[in-house]
């Protein structure tokens, strides 16, 4: 593994109880960081927590990211904490069901846009304003190859992540003059919880696209993202960053 500096910085992770954001939590702190932990599971942040205080401080909020409210109250939490928030990975979200658009119901489309879009938007305006009081600050957002391409059959996830690509290069620009980078990775299949929610016909039309012909691990995207939170990603923002064992094509 190899060195990252994160010295004294201070992180929110949603989705951070379990798979990527987990991982990206362990390699943060392993890196010098202090973390807080968002998820909606109580039982899953305390596992968590238990598990990586070994590394450093970590702390944990329960978190909805659909609740703007929610969302700012565990900022300015997180800020009192930890002393300001410097580095913010949006890795909090669902996948949806696997069905065409005349069938997708709507109370499930819905429910993945407040997550997975609404979500990154929220922690976005809430964060923003207290990483400008330290003038520094790193956004990574998680999209998905989905939101390039559209997945058939996911419509719901594929419209959320391409929206998630769209919001990252708008605050991206309108962040660029000042000492904050916003960008977004685009994964293929990474192996996680979330594969529990989609169908082996599904995860096999994804593998299938994939010329490596294997799934990424967490270990793999928390090394990317890591370093897309340090210092030295300094003159990349609002840009995409494709982490698909090739199936990427623009």
């Amino acid at each position: 593994m190899n060195t990252l500096d994160l010295n004294g910085r201070r992180a929110v992770i949603t989705g951070g109880a379990r798979g990527m954001g987990f991982a990206f939590a362990k390699r943060f702190l392993q890196s010098g960081a202090s973390v807080a932990l968002w998820d909606v599971n109580d039982d899953a942040l305390q596992r968590a927590q238990n598990a990586l205080s070994q590394f450093g401080k970590v702390i944990h909020h329960r978190v909805d990211v659909s609740d703007y409210n929610n969302v700012e109250q565990a900022a300015a939490e997180v800020e009192a904490d930890l002393g300001g928030i410097d580095l913010l990975v949006n890795a909090a979200g669902i996948a949806g069901v696997n069905t065409p658009v005349t069938d997708y119901p709507l109370e499930t489309w819905n429910a993945v846009m407040n997550v997975n879009l609404n979500g990154v938007f929220h922690t976005s305006r809430a964060i923003v304003p207290i990483m400008q009081k330290g003038n520094y600050g790193r956004i990574v957002n998680i999209a998905s190859m989905a939101g390039k391409d559209g997945n058939p059959n996911a419509s719901a996830y594929s419209v959320s992540k391409a929206g998630v690509i769209g919001l990252t290069k708008s605050l991206g620009k309108e962040l660029a003059t000042s000492n904050i980078r916003v960008n977004v990775v685009c994964p293929a299949v990474i192996k996680t919880e979330m594969l529990d929610d989609v169908t082996e016909e599904q995860i096999g039309y994804m593998l299938a696209k994939i010329p490596m012909g294997r799934m990424g691990t967490v270990e793999e995207i928390a090394s990317m993202v890591g370093w897309m939170c340090s210092e030295e990603c300094s003159y990349s923002t609002g840009a995409v960053f494709d982490l698909s064992g090739g199936r990427a094509t623009y």
